[in-house]
């Protein structure tokens, strides 16, 4: 099947999320991932802005966005245990909401459905990176570089002491 989808007037000339100075943490690891969790939104922006782009297309641009944002709050995930997170706390449950959010956008696409949720998408995710990063991945960062914890070998020179932090580990949250 080929559904074909409509260009927004309002959107094509846009970009999901632009790459700016708050998003960077300095975290050589994290700023990687989350630019190229950037371009991924991004891209699949343009595609749901172009003049046709097929069903196929659709899917395989949300699938190569799941497949990478399942590593990147992978990744995050285990850096929050090395530090001390609870498994449940509140950044892990934006991190299931969203994957959850992407694979049901997914499945409409899949199912030929019609394709507000996959043109809505790549705005609006933007716009819940673009706090996320902000406040919880940057709460994570900070906390990761108080525990000395080193991403690159998983080692953690002051391992966390005490009852597991379920808040993500902003002001903002307990």
């Amino acid at each position: 099947m080929t559904t074909a989808v409509a260009p927004s007037a309002a959107t094509a000339a846009q970009v999901a999320v632009s790459w700016t100075p708050e998003l960077e943490l300095h975290e050589p690891h994290i700023d990687a991932t989350h630019r190229e969790f950037v371009d991924l939104l991004n891209g699949l922006h343009e595609l749901v802005n172009a003049e046709v782009a097929t069903q196929g297309q659709l899917l395989e641009a949300l699938d190569g966005l799941i497949t990478h944002t399942e590593a990147h709050f992978g990744m995050e995930e285990r850096w929050m245990a090395a530090v001390g997170f609870a498994p449940e706390n509140c950044h892990s449950r934006q991190h299931t909401l969203v994957l959850d959010v992407l694979r049901e956008v997914r499945k409409h696409v899949e199912a030929g459905k019609d394709l507000d949720p996959v043109r809505r998408l790549p705005t609006e995710l933007g716009q819940w990176f673009g706090f996320h990063a902000e406040a919880m991945d940057a709460a994570l960062v900070y906390t990761m570089q108080q525990a000395g914890y080193d991403p690159a070998t998983g080692q953690c020179a002051r391992p966390p002491l005490g009852e597991a932090q379920s808040g993500c580990g902003s002001s903002g949250c307990s």
